[in-house]
């Protein structure tokens, strides 16, 4: 088959892309999360089955890159998109988990659990001042993983999941603030779309609040009274900020648009996605019912910007495999 050959201009395309592209798996995984949140289940089961087909795809890639071009791979794992690898391996088990599908959002844990700390170690290496949005998702990953944790934990009524999670969530936080000291501020205005990663981080980690709180319960008893007044307060604080950094980025975007296409575009969606889940999950675990609104209209702005992005995907695969042809 010529068009799936390892010499193919579609395959000369799909090499191009950089690290960064799992954030494509990132957007569709949870747009498919709000979706099923906001009673959607068959759209959110088509973008699930979209996400799977991507991580499939840059998983394949993952694993050629290691065995047969390991420079590249060193290469690539050093830069911040190398993380998104993490970060849509656990909004894909997150999915799976509310599939009750336990066995396959624990595997996915797994595998995330094991990725994670090489990458971090690989990325925190190269990490300087000034960088763009990618630098939040040491933050994103390690968030990660504390809301799959979570979700896990309450699921399978795991205690032991549940304090996993929680240092994770403390742990991001941390990153959070580090990660913030080394953004280069002027991408609010100047950067192609990874610049969004700064308040995504902030909503995947007011995510992971809601999940631990909402893993609590008599059967468990996680949390005391005093913990989980912290734990409340530190979620909606996250949320506030989250919502505030939104208008933030979405102000520099009227103010200097950015239309051209660029696949870190994918890095828009997502926050915008995630940002749209935070609320609702907030919503029903600290129980703020008007919140419920917000999320359901921007978990719709968030699928308008994945279908405006995926758009332009397609037209920049068909671009680059006409340029590559041979004539």
């Amino acid at each position: 088959m010529p068009g799936t050959s390892p010499h193919s201009p579609l395959r000369v395309w799909w090499t191009r892309h950089p690290p960064a592209a799992a954030s494509a798996v990132m957007a569709t995984g949870i747009v498919s999360v709000g979706l099923l949140l906001t009673g959607h289940e068959t759209l959110s089961r088509i973008a699930l089955v979209i996400s799977c087909a991507a991580w499939l795809g840059l998983a394949a890639e993952f694993a050629v890159r290691l065995l047969r071009e390991r420079p590249r791979w060193v290469a690539d794992a050093g830069t911040p998109g190398a993380l998104t690898a993490v970060a849509a391996t656990t909004v894909l088990g997150t999915r799976f988990s509310a599939l009750g599908r336990q066995t396959l959002a624990e595997a996915l844990l797994a595998l995330s659990a094991l990725l994670w700390p090489v990458l971090l170690v690989l990325v925190v290496r190269h990490w300087k001042r000034r960088m763009p949005g990618g630098v939040f998702l040491c933050c994103v990953a390690t968030q990660g993983l504390a809301v799959l944790g979570a979700t896990l934990a309450a699921a399978e009524s795991a205690a032991w999941l549940a304090h996993a999670a929680l240092v994770l969530f403390w742990l991001g936080l941390v990153l959070y603030g580090v990660a913030l000291f080394l953004f280069d501020p002027r991408q609010v205005l100047e950067g192609p779309g990874d610049q969004w990663i700064a308040g995504g981080a902030l909503a995947i980690s007011a995510l992971a609040g809601s999940k631990l709180l909402a893993a609590d319960s008599a059967r468990l008893y996680l949390w005391n009274d005093d913990d989980r007044g912290v734990l409340r307060a530190v979620t909606v604080a996250l949320l506030v900020l989250d919502l505030a950094w939104y208008a933030v980025l979405l102000l520099a975007e009227f103010v200097r648009p950015r239309l051209r296409y660029d696949v870190r575009r994918w890095a828009t969606v997502f926050p915008m996605g995630m940002t749209a889940v935070a609320a609702l999950s907030v919503c029903a675990t600290v129980d703020v019912p008007w919140l419920r609104t917000p999320g359901e209209v921007l978990l719709w702005v968030s699928v308008a910007a994945w279908l405006a992005v995926a758009a332009g995907t397609v037209d920049a695969a068909r671009a680059a495999v006409r340029s590559t042809a041979p004539r």
